[in-house]
């Protein structure tokens, strides 16, 4: 099944060393031979949000049927750091942008730079707003520094980074217009997309969506909104008519879903200082301590916060009708916005383990909600071609034809199924029989390869090579 092209039919498929090289009717001969009848051979999936550049991270998105996994919301800066757990052990594909927020941090702190292994892009504290790292989460920069935060974001962006990841939410109150303005300007000289988590208002209110459209339509940068139910909530439809709307004005938007019914995030996100009950229209009560899946009070809430604002948590606030209505929707993206899994002892959110076989096996096997074919161009032609202009790799990703790479994700219909839940997430999806990655069986017959480990960090190119 190729999106792309719309074929849809039994072919014999031909590999050479990391391309595919042949799609035939008749017989073909190799050094090897695989069976997959009955089953769907399928361009590589690749995810376009996902925090867990980490080797369970990566076992289990490739038990999911991911071959490339890209941290773009958030992003990296230095770019290479990316990955840094995974280096020349990777058994998938992975990448970044460049990280806004870390940029910033570098700017505001006098050149410190954020640890690898927060997600957010700095290790936040709470000890006082003259601290370096604070400045760089509540300190609105001046001409200067707004000035060293675009060269930085450049610096990022000759790197190689993948577009620009904005946490505006999370650093809210310290970003400005004008600020804003040259990340957007800088993006659209780079002819690069912005990746963002948009301000967040109470309950469904469209104005961060529509602050960002109006910034994207004045400069001409492309930008995608990330995770859109989560910050639509019960204005989905509004939300994603806003989009297309704005689409049809011209502006290049992209926006994604991820197929589950809560958030994850940080306890000590910037949202969570705001009227977050109002915001969510929760309570304590609905929320998890995700490595323990234990629920809080509003007590340990606070306290958790106060002494542990980087430990992971798990929000309760979105219906199932609204997750609906955007993975139906052909034009919606779906990502796993999966946070970092490293051990087996800490429990996480199941959406980065099982949001791509839960997509195929729930929503279009067993709810029939929208057409195999659909499903798959969400999970590969898409996003190939939100990220093709600024990274040329993706021309030859997200397509099964001759020419293009042989990343390949083969799935029984009849089985494929994700088995993550948020009380029992440490259960990788059933039903990817085989994985290939740059042309290496990363799962063959249904078990991982050892020793496999074909994945490489994918950049973007120069301007003038694009």
């Amino acid at each position: 099944m190729d999106p792309e092209t719309g074929m849809d039919a039994v072919r014999n498929v031909g590999i050479t060393d990391r391309t595919i090289t042949a799609i035939s009717v008749d017989d073909i001969s190799g050094v090897e031979t695989i069976d997959v009848t009955g089953q769907i051979i399928a361009p590589g999936f690749i995810d376009v949000h996902n925090h867990s550049p980490s080797p369970l991270g990566q076992m289990y998105q490739a038990r999911d049927g991911v071959t490339t996994s890209l941290e773009l919301e958030a992003g990296s800066y230095p770019v290479a750091a990316h990955g840094s757990y995974i280096r020349r052990k990777a058994r998938i594909n992975y990448g970044a942008s460049t990280g806004h927020t870390q940029a910033r941090m570098v700017v505001m702190s006098g050149g410190n730079h954020a640890g690898t292994q927060n997600i957010l892009g700095a290790t936040w504290t709470n000890i006082g707003k003259d601290n370096g790292e604070a400045r760089a989460r509540y300190v609105i920069a001046n001409a200067d520094e707004r000035q060293d935060i675009g060269r930085t974001l450049e610096d990022g962006l000759l790197q190689g980074g993948i577009g620009i990841g904005l946490l505006l939410d999370y650093i809210s109150d310290a970003v400005n217009e004008d600020e804003l303005r040259v990340i957007f300007d800088l993006a659209a000289q780079y002819q690069t997309p912005v990746f963002v988590h948009i301000r967040r208002g109470v309950a469904g209110d469209p104005t961060g969506l529509e602050d960002i459209l109006s910034l994207a339509k004045a400069t001409g940068a492309k930008v995608h909104i990330c995770h859109l139910s989560h910050n639509a909530m019960k204005n989905v439809l509004l939300f994603l008519e806003k989009i297309r709307a704005a689409r049809k004005d011209g502006v290049d938007v992209t926006t994604e879903v991820l197929p589950y019914n809560a958030g994850s995030t940080s306890i000590g996100a910037a949202v969570f200082g705001r009227d977050w009950q109002k915001i969510f229209d929760i309570k304590p009560e609905d929320v998890q301590l995700a490595s323990t899946g234990a629920y809080f009070t509003k007590e340990s809430f606070d306290q958790t916060r106060r002494d542990n604002p980087n430990a992971a948590i798990i929000h309760h606030y979105l219906k199932e009708e609204w997750t609906r209505a955007l993975v139906a929707a052909p034009d919606v993206i779906l990502s796993s916005d999966g946070l970092p899994v490293i051990s087996l002892d800490k429990k996480v959110p199941p959406q980065g383990i099982g949001s791509f076989a839960k997509l195929l096996g729930s929503y279009v096997r067993d709810e029939k909600l929208l057409s195999m074919m659909a499903a798959l161009s969400k999970i590969t032609l898409q996003p190939a071609r939100l990220l093709e202009k600024a990274a040329p790799a993706f021309r030859l990703k997200g397509r099964l034809q001759i020419g293009m790479d042989a990343d390949i994700t083969i799935f029984d219909p009849f089985v494929i199924k994700d088995m993550a839940t948020y009380d029992k997430p440490h259960q990788s999806s059933i039903g990817v029989t085989h994985l290939l990655v740059n042309g290496r069986f990363v799962i063959k017959n249904g078990d991982l390869e050892d020793g496999a480990f074909p994945g490489r960090q994918i950049f973007a190119s120069p301007l003038s090579k694009r």
